[in-house]
């Protein structure tokens, strides 16, 4: 699975990036900084099952923290968009091609106003934060329509010269952007035009597809950062401005708990609504530490940029966690490692489908799973609940 973290220069993005995955990428307050798109791991949320279970996991990748696993996804940090660049302008279509095949958008907006169109610093509040969000869906829809655009006339005169589904037509266009068959028919629809002949598509149509194809294949959420500098009114205005669901966020405040915590300073785990000191902080640390807990922590609960990453998986993509096994008695794989997987799929993942995700020789000869918590042998069509513990059986 794949975000791609978007939005104008100078809003945090990096920053951002930097907090959610502890990896090195340059942070500057001027347009730009990022040149090449920066790539990472950041970490979700699930509860382990280990314990229920009656086992301690030790999890491939991740780690668990008392009852809660965290299981790895990737994220992208692009170059900061500018108001036209989908025609090439500022870095343009250069990084809007980094985020074809990204699950779902996380746009980083100055939720203080404190940056401008370009992304250059201005007084706080003198920009409207609302404006950037419409800005980016624009500019992410009119790339997926120059794309529709190129070479539409010759694709609808091949649709009908073979009788071909307009569906599959635009799923072979889109294919770069990872949209299916399915994904393209439920666009058609979103977008008023199912059924219709490629001959009688209205002038419109490749703009009303780009921006049902954009909600469709790119879900977007809204990472208010810079959320302690705005007032509680203001952050309300936003969201009820804005027709995409946001999260209020501090993405300096993260990074600076989670390189504490590295350093051995702070006792912090990401995600998590309070810090403990455990090293004499200087004066000013001890302030800096004193306003993330009353300004950031206080008010928001946590951070907030763990809430984004887990919003954009588990509500806007819908995905679930199943942990895949080979020993249904001990709970292992080949290696010994207890509940070693965490796979994040669709809801409504069956046995079978989850089988070719963990192996495609697993899928070929796919006898039947097991639920591990009830010992139950379950077909190939079994819908897998969040949580699940399941044991493929296959022909070797």
């Amino acid at each position: 699975m794949k975000l791609g973290l978007v939005g104008k220069p100078n809003v945090g993005k990096s920053t951002f990036f930097a907090a959610v995955t502890m990896a090195e990428a340059e942070i500057g307050n001027y347009p730009f900084t990022t040149i090449e798109a920066n790539r990472g791991v950041a970490y979700v949320r699930v509860p382990d099952p280990g314990a229920e279970l009656g086992v301690a996991s030790t999890p491939r990748t991740g780690k668990v923290v008392g009852a809660t696993r965290y299981v790895p996804v990737e994220v992208v940090d692009v170059a900061g968009l500018v108001p036209g660049a989908h025609e090439g302008r500022g870095l343009g279509n250069r990084f809007l091609g980094d985020l074809a095949r990204a699950d779902a958008l996380l746009h980083v907006v100055d939720a203080s106003g404190g940056t401008d169109e370009e992304g250059n610093p201005v007084d706080a509040g003198s920009h409207d934060p609302v404006a950037d969000v419409r800005f980016l869906e624009a500019e992410v829809g009119a790339w997926i329509q120059g794309i529709l655009e190129d070479g539409w006339t010759k694709l609808l005169r091949r649709v009908q010269q073979e009788n071909r589904k307009l569906e599959a037509a635009l799923a072979e266009r889109l294919s770069g952007l990872g949209v299916t068959e399915a994904q393209a028919l439920r666009a058609l629809k979103d977008a008023g035009l199912s059924g219709v002949k490629a001959s009688d598509l209205p002038p419109d149509a490749t703009a009303r597809l780009a921006t049902a194809v954009r909600r469709m294949s790119k879900p977007l959420i809204v990472a208010l950062n810079k959320a302690d500098l705005a007032s509680d009114a203001a952050l309300a205005r936003i969201e009820a401005a804005i027709d995409v669901p946001a999260v209020r966020c501090s993405a300096q405040a993260e990074l600076a708990l989670a390189k504490g915590a590295h350093a051995g300073a702070l006792e912090y785990t990401e995600g998590e609504g309070d810090f403990a000191i455990r090293t004499e902080p200087s004066p000013a640390q001890r302030k800096g530490l004193e306003y993330i807990r009353e300004r950031v922590l206080g008010r928001f609960g946590e951070t907030g940029v763990h809430r984004v990453l887990e919003h954009a998986v588990f509500d806007l993509l819908d995905r679930i966690p199943v942990f895949p096994v080979e020993d249904e008695a001990h709970l292992t794989d080949k290696d010994g490692r207890v509940l070693p997987d965490c796979h994040l799929v669709p809801a409504g993942t069956t046995a079978k489908e989850l089988a070719y995700r963990v192996h495609s020789d697993l899928g070929d000869h796919f006898v039947r799973g097991i639920d591990c918590r009830t010992k139950r042998a379950v077909g190939a069509d079994h819908g897998l609940q969040a949580g699940d513990v399941i044991k493929i059986a296959a022909n070797a």
